[in-house]
């Protein structure tokens, strides 16, 4: 078999991995992310089973071993066992993995299908154990559905990692706690800033937590010792002594890690995105469902690469208050 032509964009980074939304769609409104009344997309827009299959062999050709599937949140999908299916069957040969990130709101009833169609590990969105600020927060009363989802997917054999978006006066008092309750259950736990993309109805700032600041309180308590464990992801990771788990930061904006970029994502529209951050973009739809889709489709890769920023600009301070780009984390896809 010839060797792929790989993805290296102008800054010598190789892509080999693809987070791909297979809907903007969500059953939750959290307020970091998105209004209570957000505008989805029309079905009509978003793309087919097989076109979402179609180009994610596209990517696997060009060297991507790794894709995740996100949204939205991916499971309000009727279809998308059947494309994680489709893709499994390509994992211990041109991939490596297909995982994906949810909110587990759905995830006690998939949990063992998503096993037996072969994902391994999962990531899931959880920023507090509170069922009052869990409602607050996402503005649904669904703790006790995303906590069954979580124990079907310990149930099933799926690794799982808890991402929990720190968050200034809302659960920053909480951390200590949910990182011993995930290291109790065996999960891993990442700590992500929340990251100025799409207009919420609150100022960013008032609830811009930095991980610089969480990590100095958790070592006051804790000991923090680097790891040199990876998982393909922006993620740096810490042993810890106390509770024998592992802990993750992902921090955007205080330690900015976009010098080893090996990502792109691409929208439930098709549209491909190089960078979170910024506003470059090409249309796989289109190509996709031109005379010459193979054709297109590869020369909208190398498009890509080409126009892939060496790293984003995301600031939350007084002087920035506006988001970086207009459309929300759930248009792009986590």
């Amino acid at each position: 078999m010839a060797e792929p032509r790989t993805l290296v964009d102008g800054f010598a980074r190789q892509i080999t991995y693809l987070r791909l939304s297979v809907t903007d769609r969500c059953d939750l409104r959290c307020t970091y992310c998105m209004p209570e009344r957000m505008q989805f997309l029309p079905r009509a827009e978003v793309l087919t089973l097989e076109e979402l299959y179609a180009l994610a062999r596209g990517f696997m050709a060009r060297g991507v071993r790794r894709i995740r599937l996100t949204g939205g949140e991916p499971l309000v999908r009727r279809d998308m066992i059947d494309l994680v299916r489709a893709l499994g069957r390509h994992v211990g040969g041109e991939l490596d993995e297909v995982t994906l990130t949810t909110n587990a709101t759905q995830l006690a009833e998939h949990a063992a299908a998503l096993a037996d169609a072969g994902v391994r590990r999962i990531n899931i969105s959880l920023d507090t154990l509170d069922r009052e600020v869990f409602h607050a927060l996402s503005r649904r009363d669904a703790l006790g559905d995303v906590l069954a989802g979580i124990d079907a997917a310990r149930a099933a054999g799926l690794a799982v990692k808890i991402n929990t978006v720190a968050l200034r006066g809302v659960n920053e008092g909480e951390i200590g706690t949910l990182m011993r309750w995930a290291h109790g259950q065996g999960f891993a736990l990442t700590l992500i800033e929340t990251m100025p993309l799409g207009e919420v109805e609150h100022a960013r700032i008032d609830r811009f937590l930095p991980l610089t600041e969480v990590r100095q309180k958790l070592e006051q308590d804790y000991t923090l010792a680097p790891s040199t464990h990876r998982t393909g992801g922006p993620a740096r990771y810490f042993d810890v002594a106390e509770t024998g788990g592992q802990l993750g930061l992902i921090s955007p904006l205080t330690e900015n890690f976009c010098a080893g970029c090996n990502r792109m994502r691409v929208t439930a529209t098709g549209q491909l995105y190089p960078c979170l951050g910024g506003g470059e973009r090409v249309d796989l739809r289109a190509a996709l469902r031109s005379d010459d889709p193979d054709g297109q489709l590869e020369a909208a890769l190398d498009r890509a690469v080409r126009i892939k920023p060496e790293r984003h600009h995301f600031r939350i301070d007084g002087d920035h208050t506006d988001p970086a780009q207009p459309r929300h984390m759930s248009v792009t896809g986590g």
